[in-house]
């Protein structure tokens, strides 16, 4: 694979300007990551197949900015989704790949340790990080191999049905698409809406479904103000209103449902290497005003001595070439909170609008971050050294061209998938792919709450294990459209959505999606009754993965260790006595157990695990702790250790260390027989983020 400019696409991409009728087998409108796959699979069906994008761009995240893959298991992402991140290792195979830095000084110094690839070279090879244009490129190969046509600016305008079948959608520019099935890949379901197929918009109540995460959350513990801020115009006096930032009311009752949709943003590919870095520009609307609320924070927290470090306010992720994958962190950040209710259901110019909006706040954002006095001059000078990276987006200024549209309309269909999928408490037995990511939503609210500002809605809890979706999920209802696909905007609570949201599995369902309407086709049947065991022979063949036959989870480097098999003794994160907000995470690598825990670097001082583990006899130990390394890692974790009859020994971890597995030894001691250890890892005075994984007694003989 070659990096090339678009040009070279040009035979495939056309920008339709006058009316023209389209006919093929398959319509896949959307031409993001999921978009692409179907369209991709369904040629090498042997169908006839056209790409619609609505806008100018395409790859949607996956080429927009969003290069750091979220899946928490990546042993259970198969088919043309995997066969995209072997393309991607296969181009970081290649020396010429590395312009601005080495292989090994990436894998190495960038990513904390984490290779984020298995191996670069070999048929199996797969790597999940990569620059934008790469991504890019990849895509392009895999449309020009198949020979996709595809269709860009595309804005749908109407659907015409006959019954319940949709027999063409025309676009605003008067180009009509005529097909046997469509597939609606858009990350706002924007077919599936125009066909009049039921949807859902914003969070379920916990009732409706029988989950508990779900719906107005009671307390927000992480992505929140680590300290009191006063929210109003005058401070302590509620008649003066509210800063700006802040939404009014009181959030409603915890557990109820209601339309607030989880924060958006851009994921920002930056870099702080001066020779590809453009300046970041204030929006024309600047103004420091607006963001008094940080401007209080700042206030706040060196008032409380609070010790504030940039990685407190947003996340970066190292992506190949001094490049990253920057996402929201913390309670102010890039998510613009409660600024996108009215996307979903908007039509393109307000949503064109509402776009302007988050990258006019994240500019002002980052300009406030690096030029106000109030905050501190440490963090004033770092962030004056990012910038976006001057050879990507190169038609929009270094900006991404694509804002996270992290949820929007959701497909309520005959199978809704919830949290007991996620949890395993449900299995379903139509699978057509695995989901295995937190079942994680952004804040959807800032509010005020006990006279303080609030952050409201963030939501991160691992599933027990990968899980299957249903084909259900991506099928309207047959009354309603019977030759419709929905894999991005499934049928899924707000909270089930969450976990499976991520690019790989919508890549996994589209190529799904694209089979079952081949063989929807091929059988002259509506969607809901392709024969599912056919359909599944297929997914097989093309080497979907559609159940989880391992214990548990897997890491991202290996599938993980039973706390039994290990040699001696050793406890997971979830066998330890744990005070104060801890929450799971399967991002990074990890050794014990199912995931490990984080403080979300907030709540210092509050946080403590403790294991008190049962010696099966008297003898000597190396006390081994786990815990994932990271960049954004704390680098002077206090661990308590308290022998029978001795006096507590507190030792400090730098956790960004890349000890081998995350595993950083506290000493060799000789231990009685009994619970007569304790070893208590505690938050207090860190900076960054504070992870636990286990602990592991090993004999020395």
């Amino acid at each position: 694979m070659h990096l090339r400019a678009l040009l070279p696409l040009a035979l495939l991409i056309t920008h339709t300007l006058r009316a023209a009728v389209i006919d093929t087998d398959l319509c896949v409108f959307g031409g993001n990551s999921a978009g692409i796959a179907a369209a991709v699979h369904a040629s090498r069906m042997g169908k006839t197949v056209v790409l619609a994008e609505p806008g100018k761009y395409l790859g949607g995240l996956t080429t927009g900015g969003l290069g750091a893959t979220d899946i928490g298991n990546k042993a259970a992402v198969g088919g043309l989704s995997r066969e995209f991140y072997h393309r991607i290792a296969q181009h970081y195979a290649k020396p010429a790949s590395w312009t601005l830095e080495t292989a090994p000084e990436y894998f190495g110094k960038r990513r904390g340790g984490q290779a984020g690839a298995s191996s670069l070279d070999g048929p199996d090879a797969t790597m999940w990080t990569f620059e934008p244009k790469v991504a890019l490129a990849i895509f392009q190969d895999l449309l020009r191999e198949a020979k996709v046509p595809v269709h860009t600016q595309q804005r749908l305008a109407a659907v015409k049905k006959s019954g319940p079948r949709i027999t063409e959608i025309t676009m605003e520019n008067g180009t009509i698409f005529r097909a046997k099935m469509f597939i609606d890949a858009t990350y706002e379901g924007d077919l599936m809406a125009k066909a009049g197929v039921a949807y859902h918009i914003g969070r379920e109540a916990n009732a409706t479904y029988g989950e508990t995460l779900n719906g107005i959350r009671a307390q927000t513990p992480h992505h929140q103000f680590r300290v009191a801020v006063d929210p109003y115009v005058k401070p302590g006096d509620p008649a003066s209103g509210l800063l700006p930032l802040i939404q009014s009311g009181d959030g409603g009752k915890p557990g109820d449902g209601d339309r607030s949709v989880q924060a958006y943003n851009y994921r920002l590919c930056f870099t702080t290497d001066p020779a590809n870095r453009l300046p970041v520009t204030p929006p024309a609307n600047y103004a420091p005003a607006r963001f008094e609320l940080l401007g209080r924070y700042f206030d706040a927290l060196v008032a409380a001595k609070q010790k504030t470090t940039l990685g407190q306010f947003w996340n970066p992720i190292w992506m190949p070439n001094h490049k990253t994958d920057i996402n929201n962190n913390g309670g102010f950040s890039t998510d613009f909170i409660g600024a996108n209710y009215a996307y979903p259901e908007a039509d393109y110019a307000t949503r064109d609008r509402i776009a302007r909006e988050h990258e006019d706040y994240i500019r002002g954002f980052i300009t406030y971050m690096a030029t106000s006095p109030r905050v501190p001059e440490h963090l004033r000078d770092e962030m004056k050294q990012w910038g976006p990276a001057k050879d990507e987006f190169t038609d929009t200024a270094g900006w991404p061209n694509q804002m996270y549209v992290r949820e929007a309309r959701r497909l309520i269909s005959d199978y809704v998938m919830t949290e007991k999928n996620c949890r395993g408490h449900e299995v379903i037995t139509d699978s057509v792919g695995l989901a295995a990511y937190n079942m994680d939503s952004h804040n959807c609210q800032r509010i005020v709450k006990n006279g303080r500002v609030e952050n409201e809605g963030d939501v991160q809890v691992a599933p027990s294990k990968p899980y299957p979706i249903a084909y259900r999920a991506i099928v309207p209802k047959a009354a309603e459209c019977d030759n419709l696909f929905v894999p991005v905007c499934l049928a899924a609570s707000h909270i089930a959505y969450g976990s499976i949201r991520m690019e790989p599995v919508f890549m996994i369902l589209a190529q799904s999606a694209a089979t079952a309407a081949a063989l929807a086709i091929d059988d002259n049947v509506p969607v809901q009754k392709v024969n599912y065991e056919k359909l599944r022979a297929r997914l097989l063949a093309d080497k979907q993965i559609l159940e989880w036959k391992g214990p548990g989870i897997t890491s991202p480097t290996g599938v993980f260790v039973d706390p039994k098999s290990l040699k001696g003794l050793a406890l997971d994160d979830k066998d330890a006595t744990k005070t104060g907000e801890w929450s799971e995470s399967t991002s990074v690598l990890w050794k014990v157990g199912s995931g490990y825990l984080h403080d979300g670097d907030a709540n210092k001082g509050q946080c403590t695990i403790t294991f008190t583990p049962d010696i099966p006899a008297v003898g000597r130990y190396e006390i081994i702790l786990y815990a994932p390394p990271a960049s954004n890692r704390a680098t002077k974790v206090p661990v308590t250790l308290t022998l029978a009859g001795e006096a507590p020994k507190t030792l400090f971890v730098n956790q960004r260390l890349t000890a081998p597995a995350g595993a950083h030894t506290l000493g060799t001691y000789t231990l009685a027989r009994g619970k007569t250890l304790t070893v208590t890892l505690s938050n207090a005075n860190t900076t960054g983020h504070v992870v636990v994984d286990g602990l592991h007694l090993l004999p020395v003989p």
